[in-house]
């Protein structure tokens, strides 16, 4: 009772009105079907070595474009990111949290980030939906990129700098996923036992899974900037495909696209029980 009590104080979250709570709420349930897709592509590659797509955030929209009702699924999620930028945005530029409290600079900054991110692929997803771009996977992005980079006076330290900035966002979240930071964000005091110990689960393999893609594309680019070869970053498919040629085989993959997914179902949790 007193830790769910201490969970349930302010973490600094900014307060919002009912339009910024709506938008937060469409944002998170828009993340959450995207990691959902990118999960099951990334387990049937674990399964049977390919994929009807890659395992990326283009791969999930190419899948979700060739459902029925796809092109209105993709504009809704063009909506939710645009609604998760909105509500990231307004995070930054708050100076109030819950409970009165001044949020400090660092977590303001990490929002403005956040939103920059959040934009990036709001306009990325519709420019898909349109037709009108969206036809580079995160392999070939992370090469050009990288390429592009490393072309410019000091790019080598650019790149290693990058590369070393990912690793440090992916040890982050899996620290953060253990330590289970996460729940001082939901209204955990709202659930019962039961749904608080599997919610408690899920934000822990999906966070920790998250955590790990993130340190292995950043361990691949600065492996890149060491080389001096832009051919050895890796995107978030063909990072998750290295995890099958790794002694335990295809099941790591396996077990990071089953945490994958269940980030997905973290995120439809969040935006039904985050406190806003």
């Amino acid at each position: 009772m007193v830790a769910t009590a201490r969970e349930s104080r302010s973490n600094g979250a900014v307060s919002a009105g009912p339009l910024l709570r709506a938008a937060g709420r469409a944002g998170f349930t828009a993340r959450g079907v995207v990691y959902v897709v990118i999960g099951y592509l990334a387990l049937r590659i674990a399964m049977d070595g390919r994929g009807p797509d890659e395992a990326d955030r283009e791969g999930a929209l190419r899948q979700i474009a060739a459902r029925p009702g796809g092109t209105l699924l993709l504009w809704l999620l063009v909506l939710g990111f645009a609604c998760m930028t909105l509500w990231r945005a307004a995070a930054a530029i708050s100076h109030g949290g819950h409970g009165g409290g001044r949020r400090k600079p660092g977590k303001r900054l990490l929002d403005a980030g956040r939103a920059v991110f959040y934009a990036s692929v709001c306009w990325g997803t519709a420019a898909f939906a349109s037709g009108t771009g969206g036809g580079s996977n995160s392999d070939r992005a992370s090469k050009d990129w990288t390429a592009d980079a490393l072309a410019l006076p000091g790019g080598r330290l650019l790149v290693g700098a990058a590369g070393l900035a990912l690793v440090g966002v992916g040890v982050g979240i899996a620290v953060r996923a253990t330590l289970r930071t996460f729940l001082r964000r939901l209204d955990t005091a709202s659930m019962g036992r039961r749904t608080r110990t599997a919610v408690t689960g899920i934000g822990f393999a999906g966070n920790a899974a998250r955590g790990v893609v993130f340190a292995g594309v950043g361990l691949f680019v600065m492996t890149a900037a060491a080389r001096f070869d832009p051919g050895r970053a890796r995107g978030i498919d063909d990072t998750l495909r290295s995890f099958a040629d790794t002694p335990a085989g295809p099941w790591l993959l396996a077990v990071v696209a089953v945490g994958l997914l269940l980030f997905g179902v973290f995120s439809f949790v969040s935006a039904r029980r985050r406190r806003f």
